[in-house]
């Protein structure tokens, strides 16, 4: 298994990055498995969604450079895993525009002019890695765990037919809990590569008021 692991904070000395690298630990703990890690911010991608974006959703345009590296770099991958600091609630910026951009039509999804979606990722497992500073109440008060099944599980990895083999909150708000999430990290990589190959489950069809229609 090869698993490309991508983080989007701005700091290399992060507990994000920290967190990322126990889980690539993890992975490599068991031999004959690789991993590529994906530094959004370091290697400066530019998440901004523009007319171009566009014109590709259109299907009037071609893929610039950037997204073209980063869909090779996700071919060449049985897992990937998204490592991010949990911002506002959801991912940050960064990662939801590297999604945004290189999660295109034609090349992650085909959406028909019946109404029907082809999914074109069935091949490639996720793992999510959420990580948070507040306490488990908190975010089990406010259903933060479904909040983000429906958001990425399904809305992002569903709709492009990619099974998500783990999602998984870690949260941190204080030195030994941090620890703890080291702990986890590490496990959730290994349990990754220990379970390699991952099945292919199909996953739920989406109708056509689902659709992607950037506005």
């Amino acid at each position: 298994m090869h698993a490309l692991v991508v983080t989007a904070h701005p700091d290399a000395a992060s507990f994000t990055h920290a967190v990322a690298r126990q889980v690539i630990a993890g992975i490599e703990a068991h031999p004959g498995h690789t991993t590529e890690m994906a530094d959004l911010a370091a290697e400066g991608f530019d998440p901004r969604f523009t007319v171009a974006d566009i014109a590709l959703f259109n299907r009037r345009g071609a893929a610039d450079a950037g997204v073209l590296a980063e869909q090779r770099r996700i071919d060449r991958a049985d897992l990937l895993v998204l490592v991010y600091p949990i911002y506002w609630w959801s991912m940050p910026g960064l990662l939801k525009g590297w999604i945004d951009r290189v999660f295109t039509q034609g090349w992650a999804y085909d959406d028909q002019p019946e109404g029907t979606t082809v999914k074109r990722l069935g091949r490639l497992a996720v793992q999510l890695v959420g990580i948070g500073g507040a306490d488990q109440g908190t975010f089990a008060r406010h259903g933060y765990a479904d909040a983000m099944r429906t958001q990425i599980d399904h809305g992002i990895f569903g709709y492009c037919g990619a099974p998500v083999v783990g999602s998984d909150v870690l949260l941190h708000a204080d030195a030994p809990s941090r620890e703890k999430v080291l702990h986890q990290a590490f496990n959730i990589g290994s349990r990754l590569a220990a379970a390699a190959p991952h099945g292919r489950t199909a996953p739920t069809g989406y109708g056509p008021e689902e659709r992607r229609a950037p506005v």
